[in-house]
């Protein structure tokens, strides 16, 4: 354990806590002065962002051209304000965390922690951390906790079950080995395990807080409805995958709480999460969002935009500056009875590779991932995915309920995208006994045609 990482974690935490009060206003001010510090460093540090921004170095933040993960791997070694950092030698000691083992949690050459993005919508990514910034992006995470209404402290750890990848290069076990101490009971499970073990494993450890993917949490919940499964955490949250209604029905069915649907990726850490009243609420002093439509251009609250960008207003060592990432968000207003100005975040619909676009009558549909949902969620009992292929759809369900065929379901399907619009797609539905998974262990819900599956 990192004694001097994990008291900055406290530190940050405690000082977050009065950021609470803030209001609308003193959240502009501090975001205005944060993203002006970050371009200063960014210009000063990062011979990548100084082309980048050429001429605009004065300019308003929204007035910047946005970043890809593509451009910030292509350039690495320019876009980071470290001169001795080096894509190269970052990824040789990731493949040699997977190869050979080691401890994730524990600092390359002392002074940074790294994850990896899987690929999944693209070229993986990899991103870096200092100190400073390493702990800013745990005392994120452990914010959800705090918003949550969810106590913790050394008389009373949270002790954390996590259901998600074992992979030393994905963020969640860098950050679990980074905190694993008798402060933070931690439980790490892979999701690709036999399902009988992680419940063994569950009902010996008795979690205060249970952490997993969706797909994780939905059989789980089948478990615990069925007997086999006797845990009671205090709070139940959902991470990196989407969260459809009927999955939190079905988490709030087995533990009698509304689930907690945590938003976080790689690149920023925590983004959002709920308060007590489950109203999501978006980081805003260590980030800017913003949703904007296919050409750009920002959406006004209440609209989904097609995209987001994000600006990181700690990212330091890899600036994060108007950093485009494919997820379409919906941002609300602000005021809750939590007492925060935070604005609120409505929904996450997922990302626009989750789109399939297919022949229709008058040329190509896209279908968004609401129409399956509509027809799959309670075909399903423990959980369902479409993969597109050259010769039409696949459909996996895992189970089934009483009185429902496969044909049964493969017709209603094929009504659905009708009702879309969508022809000459033929629907060819499995049942399966698990989900087709990525070497991170996610199970993207929707599987476009040409989607790299390394994710």
């Amino acid at each position: 354990m990192d004694l001097r990482l994990v008291s900055r974690v406290l530190f940050l935490r405690a000082a977050w806590r009065r950021r609470d009060h803030w209001d609308a206003a003193r959240i502009a001010h501090h975001q205005e002065q944060a993203q002006q510090e970050l371009r200063r460093a960014a210009y000063a540090g990062s011979e990548f962002y100084r082309r980048h921004h050429a001429g605009l170095y004065d300019a308003p933040l929204d007035q910047l051209p946005p970043v890809t993960k593509a451009d910030l791997m292509g350039q690495f070694d320019e876009a980071v304000t470290a001169p001795d950092l080096r894509l190269a030698d970052l990824e040789k000691h990731l493949h040699a965390l997977v190869e050979r083992g080691g401890d994730p949690g524990v600092p390359w050459k002392g002074r940074w922690w790294a994850a990896a993005t899987a690929g999944t919508t693209g070229r993986r990514g990899t991103f870096v951390w200092d100190r400073a910034e390493w702990a800013t992006v745990l005392a994120s995470y452990a914010r959800a906790n705090d918003w949550a209404g969810i106590s913790a402290g050394p008389t009373h750890p949270p002790k954390v079950a996590i259901i998600s990848t074992l992979v030393p290069t994905h963020q969640s076990a860098v950050l679990g080995a980074s905190l694993r101490s008798r402060l933070v009971p931690t439980l790490r499970l892979d999701v690709t395990a036999p399902l009988a073990g992680t419940v063994a494993a569950l009902n010996r450890f008795q979690p205060r807080v249970l952490v997993g993917y969706a797909s994780a949490l939905k059989p789980l919940a089948a478990e615990q409805r069925a007997g086999r499964l006797h845990i009671s955490p205090q709070g139940v949250m959902s991470a990196s995958e989407v969260l459809s209604p009927h999955t939190a029905a079905e988490l709030e069915a087995a533990w009698g709480s509304t689930p907690f649907d945590v938003y976080a990726a790689t690149e920023t850490a925590g983004i959002a999460s709920p308060c007590i009243y489950r109203n999501r609420h978006v980081y805003e002093d260590l980030l800017i969002v913003e949703p904007v439509d296919r050409d750009g251009k920002p959406v006004p609250p209440g609209t989904t935009g097609a995209r987001v960008l994000v600006t990181v207003l700690f990212s330091r060592t890899l600036p994060l500056i108007r950093y485009e990432m494919s997820d379409t968000v919906r941002l609300g207003g602000r005021g809750c009875a939590c007492g925060r100005s935070f604005a609120l975040l409505e929904d996450i619909e997922g990302r626009i590779e989750d789109v399939l676009h297919l022949p229709g009558t008058a040329g190509t549909v896209d279908v968004h991932p609401m129409v399956f949902h509509d027809v799959l969620d309670q075909a399903a009992r423990a959980g369902w995915q479409v993969i597109q292929e050259p010769a039409g759809l696949r459909v996996l369900l895992v189970g089934l309920p009483p009185g429902r065929s496969v044909e049964q379901v493969r017709a209603s399907v094929v009504e659905a995208l009708t009702r879309a619009g969508v022809v000459q797609t033929a629907v060819d539905l499995h049942l399966v006994d698990t989900l087709e998974r990525t070497p991170l262990g996610k199970a993207p819900l929707v599987r476009g045609l040409k989607k790299d599956f390394r994710g």
